[in-house]
């Protein structure tokens, strides 16, 4: 596999954010069938029955909860991986699909894709996707995936219930690759023991997990021969630099114009606010300008002549709702961190990274960074609590290791992908994705974007894809959606119920 990684970043990039199985040591079963005594407790799985009651299916489905074991080739353990299945009973497995999901971070557990908008069950937010009231509760999920795929949630290791066998050997998992490794080794292990191999084939991945997703996509199919149907990509990075707006790296800058308009348009701070009826009016708009205007102009550097300035920084005070002072001090580049401190300072407000729609207090305005995210920290509390609730008392697995919902465990991050040999650049795992899609010219890829995301922003997405140099053969493989959301587009109902309808088409479209 070939893979370019640029340089070691520290960053934490969620997904949002985004796929998923968890981890644990200890685990009760309600099956008669796995109730043997010569299994450890790590290697007894949680299996229950439970009615799907959806509009377009009926039936029952098992969930099973508990560890896969990965292993060396003297059959030594080197980690334990926590995953929760769900398998639809009475089904043909030679057609029936089965995606695997998994978050991002590095370092977030599948919790947020599993209880936020896939698994049969889910949180109850408020319709518009504000946080919910603590401490979280859990309802049906009319909007399940599970009506048309069976679903695997993988906790990679170190986060969920997921550990290495040892301390020392996470090491061996918190990277790049080893992680890719690792999620593909879990992949093959699960259709082995469950006897899936002529199942239709899907990932799906949040933030993070969409740069997971790309990586697996080349790696399953050159290791171990596995060919994927189709790919989700939640909230898309496939090109940190595309993430890093700052000295020595323009293009960025004009690829979050977008969203920075959104975000100030939805707060009402454009100058010229009754110029766009529409939000889609608004980016048409942005779009082009950030494409034939401000892009160049950022190109020219200390060439730029005054009159061109003066306008590109006009233009990006009606775009922005920024101050044409602060436009002219930022030296007409101004990074996400101080958009979202600065956009709301006057009312003493910061807007969230994940979310732009969502404020909250900003104790030091003058400061470029905010003290925490209002569009993450309120959803915590609701994403832990459920999911401790819900893994012991609904799907009767026990385990009393800490759940790693967002863990520091897998970091530092070993960003080094090989093959660029750690030479300066950012992470780049397009590539993998366009060779896969080139080998395999029946893999689909539906990308999903929110508008108001400031972490991982649909513009950098669609530079991305049309950047990556895919053959006009299978460009038609790709689709790109909008949600008038954020990062968890899912939070918002209305963005909820399009994402279902989405991934409904898209995995019909894939298995024709």
């Amino acid at each position: 596999m070939k893979r370019i990684l640029r340089v070691p970043m520290r960053a934490k990039i969620f997904a949002s954010v985004i796929c998923i199985v968890a981890t644990c040591a200890l685990a009760q079963t309600t099956s008669p069938a796995t109730q043997k005594s010569e299994l450890t407790p790590a290697e007894k799985l949680a299996v229950t029955t439970h009615p799907l009651d959806a509009a377009s299916i009926k039936g029952e489905y098992t969930a099973t909860a508990g560890y896969i074991a990965l292993k060396d080739d003297q059959q030594k353990l080197r980690a334990n991986i926590f995953h929760v299945a769900y398998t639809l009973k009475n089904a043909n497995a030679a057609k029936r699909p089965v995606t695997f999901v998994f978050n991002g971070g590095p370092g977030a557990a599948s919790v947020w894709l599993h209880l936020g908008t896939a698994g049969p069950q889910r949180i109850d937010f408020p319709a518009d996707g504000s946080a919910p009231k603590l401490p979280g509760r859990l309802v049906k999920n009319e909007f399940t995936w599970l009506t048309h795929t069976d679903l695997v949630f993988i906790d990679p290791v170190n986060t969920g219930y997921s550990r290495p066998a040892t301390p020392e050997q996470g090491k061996e998992f918190h990277g790049v690759q080893e992680d890719i490794q690792a999620v593909g080794e879990f992949i093959r292990l699960w259709l082995v023991k469950n006897e899936r191999w002529q199942s239709p084939k899907f990932l799906a991945g949040e933030s993070y997990g969409t740069t997971r997703a790309a990586g697996l996509s080349e790696h399953l199919a050159d290791r171990h021969g596995i060919a994927l149907n189709g790919i989700v990509l939640i909230s898309t990075v496939l090109n940190f630099g595309t993430l890093a707006p700052k000295e020595g790296n323009d293009v960025p800058f004009a690829l979050y114009l977008p969203t920075y308009a959104a975000v100030a348009w939805q707060h009402k701070k454009l100058p010229d606010q009754k110029k766009y009826a529409t939000l889609d009016d608004l980016k048409k708009d942005v779009e082009k300008f950030a494409l034939d205007e401000y892009a160049p102009a950022l190109l020219k550097g200390d060439k730029l002549d005054e009159a061109t300035r003066a306008r590109i920084a006009e233009r990006l005070v009606a775009y922005t709702g920024l101050s044409r002072e602060f436009i002219e001090l930022s030296n007409l580049r101004v990074p996400p961190a101080r958009f979202m401190k600065q956009l709301m300072a006057a009312d003493r407000k910061v807007v969230g990274r994940f979310d732009g729609r969502i404020m909250g207090p900003a104790l030091d305005p003058a400061n470029d960074s905010a003290e925490f995210d209002p569009s993450l920290t309120p959803f915590y509390g609701a994403y832990t609590s459920t999911i401790n609730s819900y893994i012991r008392e609904t799907l009767k697995y026990e385990n009393d290791l800490n759940y790693e919902v967002l863990s520091n465990r897998v970091h530092p991050w070993n960003f080094q992908g090989g093959g660029g040999g750690g030479w300066s650049g950012f992470l780049y795992v397009a590539d993998d994705l366009r060779n896969a899609m080139h080998k395999n010219n029946q893999l689909k890829v539906l990308v999903c974007s929110g508008s108001f995301d400031l972490a991982t922003p649909y513009f950098a997405a669609e530079h991305t894809l049309r950047t990556m140099g895919l053959d006009k053969s299978v460009r038609g493989n790709v689709s790109h959606v909008y949600y008038p959301a954020g990062h968890m587009m899912y939070h918002e109902r209305s963005s909820l119920e399009k994402l279902h309808q989405d991934i409904t088409t898209f995995i019909e479209n894939a298995t024709k």
